[in-house]
């Protein structure tokens, strides 16, 4: 009898324990890392950047497509990521054009490798523009690979232009 009794006490004890709610529900405010990179964000990023040389410069003027990527640098440093947003056909139509109107003085296979290096960063700054998980740290760590990828171009065209015109001739 006392293991009856006992039994029961202890499932009207659960049953009453059961329906107890904790009013411990505190609602915690989500907070979405912004990833909306600013021009004084980029402002920031420390890299070395090479400009071109009168010689590179006149070397390259008929070079539309080079244009073209300077003007997306420009914007990129603003921190306009629109070209990047949503527009995978354009960005590779523009690099395919980009390597096939290579001068001439500049097809070489030094700038040819810049040239690669920098497609291919900037297809990662693309892919990651277009992902929702893409934290502001991984955008901006992206965008100083692509800017330092392009100076990294510059200077090869620079040195290439300047290798070409020094005189070899020793007597």
């Amino acid at each position: 009898m006392k293991t009856i009794s006992l039994s029961i006490i202890c499932l009207i004890f659960s049953l009453f324990s059961c329906n107890q709610k904790k009013e411990n529900d505190v609602p915690v405010p989500v907070t979405v890392p912004t990833k909306k990179i600013t021009e004084s964000d980029i402002s920031k990023l420390k890299y070395l950047e090479y400009g071109l040389d009168i010689k590179t410069e006149k070397a390259i003027e008929s070079w539309e497509k080079y244009k073209e990527l300077e003007d997306i640098a420009a914007k990129l440093k603003k921190g306009d990521l629109t070209f990047f947003k949503d527009n995978s056909e354009a960005i590779k139509t523009f690099l395919k054009e980009f390597k096939e109107k290579i001068p001439d003085t500049l097809n070489t296979p030094s700038v040819t490798a810049r040239i690669n290096a920098l497609e291919t960063k900037l297809y990662k700054l693309e892919s990651l523009t277009n992902l929702s998980t893409t934290t502001k740290e991984e955008l901006s760590s992206t965008i100083k690979e692509f800017l330092e990828s392009l100076s990294n171009l510059n200077l090869q065209m620079n040195k290439k232009l300047e290798k070409d015109t020094q005189d070899f001739n020793i007597q």
